[in-house]
Parts: structure tokens; sequence; C-alpha cells
């Protein structure tokens, strides 16, 4: 089973050839495309798309990069948007979420605040949905750990992970798993290389992060598709000195678990 636990599909970027690049990533024999909303302005275009194809899943929240853009009241809109879709086969998690302090304008002072004020109430709503989260993690790790202790939530995926291996062991200890894309392809990725051998594929999950993260392959400034993340579990599989099936299977049960919403698709 192929599986990218992070697109987003809605992207500008795909404004000209959208269709043509659901269907390569169907042609790639994709079993599941997650696409996260960034803000509120893009709830209603995120689960339009997921139910344009049956691949498609999304999930909603306010990413912490449109944070400083937003209002206390998009907080209510994403509780009135999560309460009407809660029963929506096609709702898998809440996110893109978390906290970014790799852009000084908005990782200091007040606007690093609002981030994490907001970064705490989206965990709060995934608490009281029961639904599982994605995490925007960006030199940001050990304070999302600090809020997930306090506040218990269903787990999910640390996106674009890379951290530390025990920063890697504390998140999923709490139940949550890595999302290794197409940075692990690049041979000067030490530290993310390093992750996705070390850690057990129960620990890891396949995304693209699309239109963003092109794997080496597609280096030249090329957009990133959701069809890549075939080319990247293959990347994967000979890291770790597996056979692709064995990385397909391993991530797609890892993915399955940590977005039980996914549970519906065929068995591996």
């Amino acid at each position: 089973m192929r599986l990218d636990t992070h697109c987003h599909l809605d992207a500008a970027e795909f404004d000209l050839d959208r269709q043509e690049v659901i269907a390569r990533a169907q042609q790639a024999t994709l079993s599941a495309i997650v696409i996260p909303a960034v803000h509120v302005d893009n709830f209603q275009r995120v689960r339009e798309l997921a139910h344009s194809f049956e691949q498609g899943f999304y999930a909603l929240g306010i990413h912490p990069m449109y944070v400083q853009h937003s209002q206390e009241n998009d907080l209510k809109k994403l509780h009135t948007a999560l309460t009407r879709y809660r029963d929506d086969p096609k709702l898998v998690a809440i996110g893109e979420i978390g906290l970014d302090f790799f852009i000084p304008e908005i990782s200091q002072g007040l606007p690093r605040l609002k981030q994490e004020q907001f970064y705490a109430a989206q965990l709060d709503l995934a608490h009281e949905f029961d639904l599982p989260v994605l995490l925007h993690v960006r030199r940001s790790q050990d304070v999302l750990l600090k809020y997930l202790r306090r506040q218990q939530v269903k787990g999910g995926i640390a996106h674009a992970f890379n951290g530390s291996l025990q920063q890697a062991q504390q998140f999923v200890q709490l139940g949550f798993a890595l999302g290794i894309g197409g940075a692990m392809t690049y041979s000067r990725a030490l530290q993310i290389r390093r992750l996705a051998t070390e850690l057990p594929l129960d620990a890891l999950v396949l995304e693209t992060d699309a239109p963003d993260i092109p794997p080496a392959w597609l280096k030249d400034h090329r957009r990133n598709e959701p069809c890549q993340v075939v080319g990247i579990a293959d990347a994967l599989a000979e890291l770790r000195g597996e056979t692709l099936q064995e990385v397909l299977d391993g991530t797609a049960k890892t993915a399955l678990r940590v977005l039980p919403g996914l549970t519906g698709l065929a068995e591996i």
C-alpha cells in the first residue's frame, strides 16, 4: 500500500494541472493522499478536493506560519468546522498545526507567544474531537513535546522531522510517527538519514509535502508531486537495506495506526 501522508494538493502550484497530478498519483497506485489545511480560508477547499477523488483525505488546522495573520475567532471557526464534519470519513486529523522557530520574525516575542497559544488551543480541539494531529516541526521539537505532555492527544505525525534521535524517540513514545520525505534522499541530510535507518518502520511514514521538499532527482527547482512517494520509498528501502515491499508495507501499517481514519482502506 502506497500512502502520501502529507501533500498540499490545494496549492497554487497545482492550479494548471491538478487533475493530471492526481491521475499520475493514481497511476502510481497510491491508496491515499492526505491534504492538510493551513488556514481557515482553505478549510472548504481541502475538503472539497479530498472528496473529488477516491484516494483523497484531509485535515483541518491553522499552520504556525499563518498564525500571525489569524484572529482568535479563527479558532472558533475551526471548532465549528470540526463539529460540522466530525462524521466525515474523509476527515482524518487536525493539521497542519505546530510551531516554527526557524523564521526570526515569528519566533520571538509576541508572534512566538501567539504561535504557542494557537498550538495549545488546537491540541485541546484534537483532544475534544479525538483526532490525531499533523505537526509542523521546525526548530521547535522540545517545546512541541512540552505541550504534548500537558494535553493528551491521539498521536499523529511529526511532519518533516529533523530533530535528534532522542527527540524522535520521545515523539514515538507519545504515539507519533515521523514523516519521511524528499529531504531524506539527499546524501548531505545526515541527521534525517540516521533517523531513517535507526528507527524501526513502525515509527516512520512516507510523505512528499508536495509541492515542496522535492527529492534529489527533482532538485533543479522542479515541483514535487504525490507520485514521487514511490521513489522516496525506494530510496528509503535502499538506505535501510530492505526491500521496497517491506518499506511500503511497514510504513503503511504505521500510517493506518497513527491515522485511524484511513483504516477503511483495503487491507495490506
